[in-house]
């Protein structure tokens, strides 16, 4: 027990060795690219910095399988040059048994990057998102989904708009059905209601049809007031990719949250193959940061003197980035509906697990 303690100690230290290297690394990149993207709005040093602060929870969940590696190669590494491996084998401990405290702690790090980490990452991606939108337009734009049907939000210079949709097609171009528009002034107050059968997102106007407008203005009768047309044009900040990337974008949704929407996007008529598959991913992570600790220690469990260390670190991270290749590779066919989710979701961490475990047993036992 004091032995399985003392490597999963050293697992951490050696994990949180390799984080604090990466999070500055992380975080010079991520300047500069906030300083090249808003090199044309004026924004501060201050503001740029809270933006890099605001990626990096993403930045980490997405590096926490590399990061797994590169622990587990410092520590079987510096275990095996101190000879700390040869005298635990000496006292009758297999190298499969001093594996299991690292790995233990592996997954433990992958469960709480699941119910804490991921929330974070998902808070922090939308507030950038509106910052930088506030940032570049003058106000944030944004999109939500329930059961009523699509609710969007933009700004401009001329205020904020409020936009709900009963419909969506976006097969070539983004087609919202039964849409109502209300538009508010850049003081707050409400000015104009727009009611249309149909709006099509062309370049950077909606283009809606069979129009209805109301005038909101003190003092005048909406109704009297109002006025149809066939066709109208209305400014947006919005792109067709924007609106696409956050209906099936899964990475700015809380994991806690991510069944409710599942739900709402089925009873709105979208496609929920997507979130569904993050949602099992996100779930499998902890095995899948157990598999790296294997992939990375069935290489580096070795003595020092038998050389070639640099080449099995080598043949370690080229492994676990085929695996974390074959991961993305088997979500993605998940995705497009062309595997269960089930299996593109826990098929990779599962068989990652498997191999790694008969390397393993094959460098110990021959």
């Amino acid at each position: 027990m004091i032995l399985d303690l003392y490597f999963a100690r050293k697992f951490l230290q050696s994990f949180l060795l390799i984080l604090a290297v990466f999070l500055t690394l992380i975080s010079l990149i991520d300047v500069i690219e906030q300083i090249r993207s808003f090199s044309s709005a004026d924004v501060g040093l201050a503001r740029l910095a809270v933006l890099t602060l605001l990626n990096v929870p993403a930045a980490i969940k997405e590096l926490l399988p590399l990061l797994m590696i590169l622990s587990t190669i410092l520590l079987f590494v510096g275990l095996a040059r101190s000879s700390e491996l040869v005298v635990t084998r000496a006292a009758g401990r297999s190298g499969i048994r001093a594996l299991a405290a690292p790995a233990l702690v592996a997954f433990l790090i992958g469960i709480l990057a699941v119910t804490t980490l991921n929330p974070i990452a998902a808070a922090t991606a939308n507030r950038y998102q509106q910052l930088a939108d506030t940032y570049r337009t003058g106000g944030p734009s944004a999109l939500s989904l329930s059961g009523e049907g699509l609710w969007l939000r933009q700004g401009g210079a001329q205020g904020q708009s409020v936009i709900h949709a009963t419909g969506y097609g976006g097969a070539d171009a983004v087609v919202l059905y039964g849409v109502t528009i209300l538009s508010y002034a850049a003081g707050g107050g409400p000015v104009r209601r727009i009611a249309a059968g149909s709006a099509r997102l062309e370049q950077e106007d909606w283009v809606l049809s069979d129009v209805k407008v109301w005038p909101l203005d003190s003092g005048r009768n909406p109704e009297a007031a109002s006025e149809t047309h066939d066709t109208m044009r209305l400014p947006t900040t919005l792109t067709p990719d924007r609106i696409r990337d956050s209906i099936g974008r899964p990475t700015g949704v809380s994991i806690y949250d991510l069944p409710e929407t599942i739900r709402s996007l089925r009873q709105a008529g979208f496609a929920t193959t997507k979130h569904e598959v993050w949602y099992q991913v996100e779930l499998a992570r902890p095995l899948f940061l157990m598999a790296m600790v294997l992939v990375g220690a069935a290489f580096t469990m070795r003595h020092a003197r038998f050389g070639g260390t640099g080449i099995a670190v080598l043949t370690a991270v080229m492994l676990g980035f085929g695996l974390y290749f074959v991961r993305n590779f088997a979500q993605i066919l998940g995705e497009n509906g062309q595997i269960p989710v089930a299996l593109a979701a826990w098929g990779p961490p599962i068989a990652s697990i498997f191999l790694t475990l008969g390397l393993l047993l094959h460098a110990e036992d021959g």
